[in-house]
């Protein structure tokens, strides 16, 4: 006998109620194309942001991004208040962001970094709340620990179809890697694609998938990929720079570490995206091949790999449009994820199976501490990056700078601000002398029998000091304008209010 009191009876009763409420089960046109918004506006009243809600992009664009302002533009317009920002980055080209704090639009910003105008400001006080400074897998942490919750994820893309199934490699405007966006869209509570181009389904390769995204939208351009590669991305001509980077590749070769299937990573400063024109030569001498290059990926790594002296390109940012080319046609250029990359909360990140990182610094101290953040004025413009990640996790970190920039010493006495702790820290590469830390005497040792122009760290500080003059103490207010979180989500350091 039937029991009538059976639930299951009960679901079957309400099943043609619930496939009238939802009519895309029976109109195939409708059923293809729900998730496309006719504008912009319209995707953000379907997204449910309310004041107060956390938003968030990606800047695989750098100073061609497009995204962030369009958006938060259209938002004041729209009367949001009392927004939460989180990039994964800021740059030059996002200094309009400055009304829309002052208006009260933005009131808090979580990002690896900032620069011109707008870092100008926040170091001056804009803001009510300090800013917070994370690393690239440190930010993945922070949101998988639940303290950054992205309600809705506003990510560009160049090619999207119907359904969401989006990248960066086609269409016009190729950005090339997401990584930053393929944390975003798996974690948001809401996604909208901004897409420039809405494909046949399905696209592919999808970078973000369809089932990750809720609304995609048409814009007309999401970025301009020829900015891609300026600031901290050039390339480099300048002799000094030139320098640093020949000596930083014979740190590599010296190292202990070169051998056949090394992994290396080259940073995003001039220097170090130089050292890899350096490597071709040493790499044939030797008869050796590198396993992977990692990180942000340039045309430089790329040019190895197609020569068959990189054998795996690992890339969570293309950093021109020749990493973003390679990405799109060599099976052996892989796309990945920021927590794939360097999130010590991940089950397994690639900094991990990290041999050598060459990084920039804006200031390192007697005790190899590393700031990329502050400059000699106190004023934030830089980022941290995957600074932190990276040089905790490497066999051997290198870290490269003029000894002077602009007539400011770049070797002191104590850094502004700690970003990278100088335990983590090998050697020091500069256009005067090489300095190791003296937790690496094995290294020391090989760069000395190789016959590199070793010195101790106080003896370059003491020289940049003899150049320049000791610096004149930066004077600062009681303000917290910035907290520097490192990669597990501890707080390193501190960045106050300028003076003046």
């Amino acid at each position: 006998m039937t029991d009538l009191n059976d639930p299951l009876l009960d679901r079957l009763a309400r099943f043609d109620g619930f496939a009238k409420q939802t009519p895309y089960l029976t109109d195939p046109e409708l059923k293809r194309s729900r998730k496309v918004c006719p504008s912009l506006e319209e995707a953000i009243r379907r997204s449910g942001l309310r004041d107060g809600m956390t938003i968030s992009f990606h800047h695989a664009f750098r100073e061609g991004d497009k995204t962030i302002n369009t958006v938060v533009d259209l938002l004041a317009r729209m009367g949001f208040r009392d927004l939460t920002l989180a990039p994964s980055s800021l740059l030059n080209c996002n200094a309009p962001l400055i009304e829309h704090i002052r208006n009260g639009v933005i009131s808090r910003i979580y990002t690896s970094g900032m620069r011109g105008k707008l870092a100008e400001a926040i170091s001056h006080g804009l803001m009510r709340h300090p800013v917070n400074i994370h690393s690239h897998g440190g930010r993945v942490k922070l949101i998988q620990d639940g303290e950054l919750t992205i309600d809705v994820a506003f990510l560009g893309v160049s090619t999207s179809d119907c359904f969401g199934n989006a990248n960066g490699i086609s269409g016009r405007s190729r950005c090339g890697s997401l990584g930053y966006a393929k944390v975003d869209a798996r974690h948001a509570g809401t996604v909208i694609l901004l897409a420039e181009e809405i494909v046949p389904f399905p696209n592919a390769p999808a970078s973000i998938s369809q089932d990750e995204v809720d609304w995609v939208v048409k814009v007309d351009q999401i970025g301009d990929p020829s900015k891609i590669s300026v600031g901290a991305a050039r390339i480099t001509s300048n002799p000094r720079e030139l320098l640093i980077a020949r000596l930083s590749a014979e740190v590599m070769v010296h190292s202990g570490y070169f051998e056949q299937g090394f992994s290396l990573q080259t940073g995003s400063g001039a220097s170090s995206t130089a050292a890899t024109r350096f490597l071709e030569g040493y790499m044939r001498k030797k008869g050796i091949t590198a396993s992977f290059a990692l990180g942000g990926i340039t045309g430089g790594i790329v040019d190895l790999h197609r020569k068959g002296l990189i054998e795996r390109v690992i890339d969570t940012q293309s950093f021109d449009g020749d990493a973003a080319e390679s990405l799109r046609t060599s099976p052996n250029h892989i796309e990945i994820s920021t927590n794939e990359y360097a999130n010590p909360g991940s089950k397994g990140a690639y900094v991990d199976q990290m041999d050598l990182v060459i990084l920039s610094a804006l200031e390192i101290d007697l005790d190899f501490n590393v700031n990329v953040i502050t400059g000699s004025d106190g004023v934030m413009r830089g980022a941290s990056g995957g600074h932190s990640d990276v040089a905790a996790a490497a066999n051997l970190s290198i870290v490269v700078a003029p000894l002077i920039r602009s007539r400011i010493p770049t070797v002191v006495r104590r850094v502004t601000t700690v970003v990278t702790p100088g335990e983590c820290i090998g050697v020091l590469v500069t256009d005067h002398g090489i300095a190791v830390n003296p937790r690496r005497p094995e290294v020391a040792q090989r760069l000395k029998d190789a016959g590199l122009p070793l010195m101790t760290i106080g003896e370059l500080q003491a020289r940049a000091d003899s150049i320049t003059g000791e610096p004149r103490p930066i004077e600062f207010l009681d303000k917290l304008v910035g907290v520097i979180r490192y990669r597990d989500g501890s707080v390193i350091d501190a960045v106050r209010q300028v003076k003046g």
